[in-house]
């Protein structure tokens, strides 16, 4: 199967197993939220950060209010989610430059996004796509996973992923290719132990086929058998 075919097949059965609507996994009620609890989830699960910002954002209600933050209090209230020295500095400075340059605004541009402290083009992204709507990637640990398992990229860098698949992904799928991805790989191809022998991306991936073909044939030719497609 061509790539082109198979990346068509792939987006088809992400919009028929999972949702076309896009819903962020951290929660949030602004911009500067949103930016902030994907800060923090670096290194650390959704579930965990939801847990810790309903109590951060009712400390720290603006962006002000962090800009003029103790960074002790900053780390004590994010303790939980690791590496939170770090992440309290970033979120701090990040504060601090929102206030200086952009009027407490969080801008939508990523050439401004990645110029704030603990700013990334993934944490760029997930703004860029969850509250501008502007079409964007985010390669997360999912989408690296998997995209590599589908074989529609064979780098490892997650820079060189994004522009990548962005040369590859129909641009109307980009923005909800990563919350599919992640519900997928939550619930099916997991890091570990994919359930590859259940998966309806069997057929157009390429490692559940060798996986299954070399540790357990009689199910893979079954699979194979049955289609395990939509």
């Amino acid at each position: 199967m061509k790539q082109k075919q198979q990346i068509t097949t792939l987006m088809e059965i992400l919009d028929t197993y999972y949702p076309k609507d896009v819903e962020c996994y951290l929660h949030h009620s602004n911009t500067f939220e949103l930016l902030v609890a994907t800060i923090l989830s670096a290194q650390c699960t959704d579930d965990r950060v939801n847990l810790v910002t309903p109590n951060l954002f009712k400390q720290f209600p603006t962006v002000n209010a962090f800009a003029t933050a103790q960074l002790e209090d900053v780390e004590n209230a994010i303790k939980s989610t690791g590496f939170y020295k770090n992440k309290a500095k970033n979120i701090i400075a990040c504060a601090k430059r929102l206030m200086e340059v952009y009027g407490g605004e969080v801008p939508s541009e990523i050439e401004e996004l990645v110029t704030l402290p603990g700013v990334g083009r993934k944490t760029a992204n997930v703004v860029r796509g969850n509250i501008f709507k502007i079409p964007s990637i985010v390669v997360d640990t999912h989408v690296k996973r998997i995209s590599i398992r589908w074989g529609i990229t064979l780098y490892e860098d997650p820079v060189q992923i994004e522009k990548d698949l962005m040369t590859k992904l129909p641009k109307e799928h980009w923005i909800r290719y990563n919350t599919q991805v992640i519900a997928h790989g939550r619930a099916i191809c997991t890091a570990r132990n994919p359930k590859c022998e259940t998966c309806m991306f069997l057929t157009v991936c390429p490692h559940g086929l060798t996986r299954l073909r070399e540790k357990l044939p009689d199910e893979a030719q079954e699979a194979l058998q049955k289609g395990h497609m939509y």
